[in-house]
């Protein structure tokens, strides 16, 4: 998967009617560079190259993206959110019930919303959220030492 250059997020930015700040750019960086991040993972590696920058605005940083839609939140039941830049595809995820680890699984079916309800109680629908629940292949694989994590 290729990082978006600075100007490629800048174009993004303006393309969603956000002003390009360096806040934006880092986030959006953070983001790409760290799929399904949690906000305090996102939070360290926006301050690498920002100290300055605020939790607090690290935080508004991501509910603006959110909601231009540039960067999806997704939070799988007892997790914390985390973000990812695939956005606009109806993918899914995976979510090892051991370890946590969250991968992408493209739709289950065509088009968005992927998956048709047996009633959709008179709702237009354009998206599904589906979550997998598993092992992934590190927690369901025998240890040579027999023991489990």
């Amino acid at each position: 998967m290729c990082v978006p250059s600075h100007s490629e997020y800048a174009e993004r930015l303006r393309n969603a009617d956000l002003r390009v700040t360096r806040p934006r750019v880092a986030v959006l960086d953070a983001v790409s560079a760290l799929p399904h991040a949690d906000t305090d993972t996102i939070v360290g590696a926006v301050r690498a190259g920002l100290p300055e920058v605020s939790r607090q605005a690290i935080y508004d940083v991501l509910r603006a993206l959110t909601s231009a839609g540039l960067v999806r939140r997704i939070q799988p039941s007892g997790h914390v959110a985390r973000y990812e830049s695939r956005v606009g595809d109806n993918h899914h995820h995976v979510v090892c019930r051991s370890c946590g680890i969250i991968a992408d699984v493209d739709c289950a079916v065509g088009e968005a919303p992927c998956l048709t309800p047996s009633d959709p109680q008179g709702f237009v629908l354009d998206e599904a959220e589906v979550i997998y629940w598993g092992l992934c292949v590190d927690c369901s694989s025998p240890r040579t030492s027999g023991s489990r994590p």
